[in-house]
Order: C-alpha cells, then structure tokens, then sequence
C-alpha cells in the first residue's frame, strides 16, 4: 500500500513537469482504461488522493458516513419534527404492559419492606438492650404488709440492696416531732414534708454521713443513733446531733389497699 502511494505521487509530480515523460506507473494505470482520456488529475482521485502534489495524508480516503432515517439532535431542534426513529440495533423494545415493570415494581417493594423491617429490628433489639432487665425491675420496688405491724414497733426491710426502716409512730410521737422548731434542725425539714401517712415514717436506714447503718430505738431524741461517729436522728429521721450533714433518706413509696405499702 505505501508502495502504491509513493507511485502515485511520483507520477503526479512527473505529469505536472514532463506529461510527456514515460512513468511505468502511469503507464500501468492508463492500460487499466485504454478507452479513456486519464489526467494526472483523475489519476489522483482514483488512486484517493487530491490533486495537490505535496498532500501526503489519507484523509481523502476516508469516506463520509451514508446518510439514514435517524434524525440528529442538532436537526431535530433546527425543524421539529414528530417523525423520530430511535435506533434499536442495541435493545428491543417492549409494547405496553410486556416489559416487566409490574415485576420491578414488585421487587422494588419487597426490598424496601425488608429494609425497613430489618432497621425496626435493629432499632428495637437497641432499645431492649438499654432497658433493664426482668430481675432488675422485680428489684426495683417492694411490697410490704403493713397488718403485723405494732403501734410503735420499728421494723427493717430490704430494698435495693439497703436497709429500709418503717416505724409505726403514736398520736404521742407525731405530735412531738411536729412541735420541733426549724432552728434546731441542721438539715431544716418539716416532719409532715417526710411522711405520706403522719402514723407510719418510712427512711433508707444509711448513715448520711459515712454510710453506717444506725440502730433504732437509741441516741438522745428516741429516734435512731449511729455509733461510728455519734450521730443522732429524732422519731422523724432527721439529724440533730453528730458530723452527719443530712437527714435520713425518705425512698418512693405508695399505700395499696390491704394495709400494705409499696416502696421504689
């Protein structure tokens, strides 16, 4: 092919020069069209080459694409037209209602419903896992009967692990702690702010000021006395004397119906 074109153009160049001179190029190709009167000219455009002698490339050669039914885009804007072929060499073309949508769609929501149900499982799994266990929650509160209980008798249950104290005070008792004065008290307190039933004082039995458990009956005020450090506690828990800052803890609680009570 390269032999062919350097041929080509020598011969071009030599027909431009000396028509006359003998080119055994030029010759071979003038036997191909004996009937015919060939130019350099038309010698150089059935070879595919222009007629300009110093053109070497193979531009010319290069055939433009035959022109077809598909409308471009470009022509399309200049003249709108509602005749567009589409071309589908490359796919196939369903009519309405074979293409398989309704089959898309179905899948589309199963996986959406299965997303969504996997992250309300993850979420509620979460949840679960932060709220406290059956066992715990048993814990966390206490019922106790109230029936047994004697008229000034102090009894000790557990609740959380501490000591609970429940006292079941006379007329006598809750009208001497009602007449303490607020001046005397270190942590100032009313006595009918500490009890919902004025008759029964319930209080975490925890020594406020280093965690002891204080003995009930005893100290200076009949209330309850800690002999770590010598604190004394009146009939309504609260501190009177002694290096505890704070009155005795008065937990939740609620009265049901049977005599009984509920702490937590």
């Amino acid at each position: 092919m390269a032999l062919r074109r350097s041929l080509a153009l020598l011969c071009n160049r030599m027909l431009h020069f000396a028509p006359e001179a003998s080119c055994p190029g030029t010759m071979s190709l003038l036997k191909v069209l004996p009937d015919q009167n060939v130019s350099g000219n038309d010698i150089n455009q059935q070879s595919g080459f222009a007629s300009n002698p110093l053109r070497t490339f193979a531009s010319n050669a290069v055939q433009t694409a035959t022109k077809t039914d598909i409308v471009s885009a470009s022509q399309l804007s200049m003249s709108p037209t509602n005749k567009i072929m589409y071309n589908e060499f490359n796919h196939t073309r369903f009519a309405p209602g074979t293409e398989g949508r309704p089959f898309a769609y179905f899948v589309q929501t199963g996986g959406r419903f299965l997303y969504a149900s996997a992250i309300r499982l993850v979420v509620l799994k979460a949840l679960v896992s932060l709220s406290a266990a059956a066992d715990t929650l048993a814990m966390s509160s206490l019922e106790v009967d109230l029936s047994s209980v004697e008229e000034g008798q102090t009894i000790t249950v557990k609740w959380r692990g501490k000591p609970v104290f429940i006292k079941y005070r006379t007329d006598e008792e809750i009208a001497a702690q009602a007449a303490v004065s607020l001046g005397d008290l270190k942590d100032a307190q009313k006595d009918v702010d500490r009890v919902v039933d004025p008759k029964y004082l319930i209080v975490i039995g925890v020594c406020t000021h280093l965690g002891c458990v204080p003995i009930a009956g005893a100290g200076n005020y009949n209330g309850w006395f800690c002999p770590c450090h010598g604190s004394h506690y009146d009939g309504s828990g609260r501190i009177r004397e002694g290096p505890a800052p704070y009155n005795l803890e008065v937990p939740e609680y609620k009265f049901l119906e049977g005599g009984k009570v509920i702490i937590g």
